[in-house]
């Protein structure tokens, strides 16, 4: 007979006491940062003035995906600028595809026009566009790895007062926010201009090839115009000499460059021509321009030496739609860095306007707390703002909580209000309170709202 194992309980040993050490907090990836409510209004109050502008010039919303395939930007930003060699956040999936979250919007968008067919439409297209890019850039004041546009392009259509129009909105923006902004703008001239004027360039700067950084003397191979985006301080005395692309310019760039202009003054906004500015991208022709502030105050955490951070930027660039597969196309554009603008508001002083809540809705135990939710939502969907503190118990609690919020009138509902079919509504301003049929509190609330406009 095969006896069952017996089974003993383990003696206890010593007890050692084990203490679970707390695992570490995860903080935000290096470059990136969380908005906070705080800081939301800021935000909401430019991301609604870009939109107000954008609507009235009749421009039409689009999302592009934050995930395009690389080739959009290696073929569309161009192979050899900072962007795509340094700061592209791209991978591989598993089904070998290879992919880049979004460094600027133009591009997607001029993809999503070609492969949407937009071509097919009543030219010219209008359309804006608001989200986050990403750009493995040095974290510092002013530049983080996931940041914020607004943009507007105008695909199909070549004529300068488009650019003046666009540069015009830029500034528009800005101005009714509260930001004197000026427009350093200049002429890169067409394809075969850059050709011409890079090889002058190419020819000067090798009389200082000794004077050049490394960097510097890989962009003079690569791509010269960008070393007149070089911020070397030696290469900027250099640059004093070098020439000037406005020299090199046909006749139909520097006529549509002088219309441009023309209309500028029309429209009384301040720019200075800037004979070295080409932009860091190499979709550009013709019109190219950056947005800085006036006398720009230095923020908290800013160098006293550093120079003006542009706010925004943008020009023309014909020949995108050709280099992404599609037929050729006009089109013209600008964005503004929205983290830039906020920042700057801030640094002025300027603050949100407040809303303040026109009703609270305040309650006394269970039963109330039950019907003040039901009025609550019959206000919302009467327009009517309101406010609430639903989960306090004290009524002084909430009526502090009210005066918080700038409540014009508080709804009062408790035991007695529910058995009776009433509620009280206190005038925040007076005290005084008086007794209301509950069926008709949104009726009495709107008149009242209406009697102190």
């Amino acid at each position: 007979m095969i006896k069952k194992k017996e089974f003993k309980k383990p003696v206890k040993k010593d007890a050692e006491v084990v203490v679970k050490k707390a695992p570490p907090s995860i903080a935000p990836v290096r470059g990136m940062r969380d908005i906070l409510p705080a800081e939301n209004p800021w935000w909401d109050m430019v991301r609604a003035k870009c939109r107000e502008i954008a609507v009235a010039y009749g421009f039409e919303h689009i999302d592009t995906p934050v995930l395009e395939e690389t080739a959009l930007f290696v073929r569309g930003v161009g192979k050899y600028t900072d962007i795509v060699e340094k700061e592209l956040y791209s991978f591989e999936t598993l089904g070998g595809s290879k992919l880049t979250l979004r460094p600027e919007g133009t591009a997607g968008v001029m993809r999503a026009y070609i492969s949407n067919g937009m071509v097919n439409l009543p030219q010219p297209v209008k359309l804006w566009y608001e989200g986050a890019m990403f750009r493995h850039d040095r974290p510092q004041h002013g530049r983080y790895r996931q940041f914020y546009q607004f943009g507007c392009e105008v695909i199909g259509e070549d004529d300068a007062v488009t650019d003046a129009q666009l540069i015009l909105i830029s500034h528009i923006i800005l101005k009714e926010l509260g930001i004197k902004a000026t427009i350093n703008i200049n002429s890169i001239g067409t394809p075969e201009v850059r050709t011409n004027y890079r090889n002058a360039l190419i020819s000067f700067f090798r009389g200082y090839r000794a004077k050049l950084s490394e960097e510097d003397k890989k962009r003079l191979l690569r791509n010269p115009m960008r070393l007149l985006d070089s911020k070397d301080p030696a290469m900027l005395e250099i640059r004093a000499e070098a020439p000037q692309i406005v020299d090199w310019l046909d006749e139909t760039s520097k006529m549509h460059f002088m219309r441009v202009l023309e209309y500028l003054d029309e429209s009384n906004v301040p720019y200075q021509l800037d004979p070295y500015l080409v932009r860091g991208l190499d979709y550009y022709t013709g019109t190219v321009f950056e947005i800085f502030p006036e006398q720009e105050p230095v923020a908290p955490g800013m160098p006293e030496e550093a120079g003006p951070i542009a706010l925004g930027g943008g020009g023309r660039y014909d020949g995108l739609a050709e280099i992404l597969g599609g037929r050729p196309t006009p089109a013209v554009g600008f964005s503004l860095g929205l983290d830039r603008v906020v920042s700057h508001l801030k640094t002025l002083g300027v603050r949100p306007e407040k809303f303040p809540r026109e009703v609270f809705v305040a309650q006394l135990g269970e039963q109330g707390r039950k019907k003040a939710l039901a009025i609550f939502e019959e206000l919302r969907k009467a327009g009517v703002s309101a406010g609430e503190a639903f989960s306090k118990d004290s009524i002084r609690v909430q009526m502090d909580v009210a005066n918080r919020l700038g409540a014009k009138f508080a709804i009062v509902i408790g035991q007695k209000e529910v058995l009776d079919g009433t509620a009280l509504i206190r005038d925040m301003d007076s005290g005084t309170q008086e007794i209301v049929d509950a069926s008709k509190i949104v009726q009495e609330i709107k008149k009242k709202l209406e009697h102190q406009v």
